[in-house]
């Protein structure tokens, strides 16, 4: 299937001097444009994840130099077990509000509209309820 792909891929940028479309290669092999796809990308080459890729002598940049990052994921991911259990203690409103203020974007203001209270309201609630998940983090 591949390679029937590939020779009418070829033949047609011959003939018209474009790419041809997939859809169109699926008509005339009378398959689905995803058999297409996947017989074409089994002709590319496959490349080991340590094969340098910006080949500068040692300090080359292999593909899994690429991939990897300084991001500490399990301190990321501890971070976020932590929020939701907190966020999961507050009652609706407060969890409301914290998720409309620091997952929205949303001003008091707005927050206070959509909650139908007073901004000052939403200062009280919000100022309350983090000094609340800041007690709790630090037992």
């Amino acid at each position: 299937m591949a390679m029937k792909a590939l020779d009418i891929k070829n033949e047609y940028y011959k003939k018209r001097g474009e790419e041809i479309k997939i859809e169109e290669m699926a008509k005339i092999l009378h398959t689905s444009k995803e058999e297409i796809a996947l017989a074409l990308e089994t002709l590319q080459p496959i490349n080991s994840i340590e094969e340098k890729l910006y080949d500068e002598g040692e300090d080359g940049i292999s593909l899994i130099d690429k991939m990897s990052s300084n991001v500490d994921e399990t301190t990321m991911l501890t971070n976020k077990l932590c929020i939701e259990q907190l966020l999961n203690n507050l009652n609706e409103q407060e969890r409301q509000l914290i998720l409309l203020r620091y997952y929205k974007g949303k001003t008091q203001t707005e927050i206070a509209k959509i909650l139908g209270i007073t901004q000052v309201q939403v200062s009280r609630i919000e100022k309350r309820t983090l000094e609340r998940m800041k007690m709790k983090l630090a037992m």
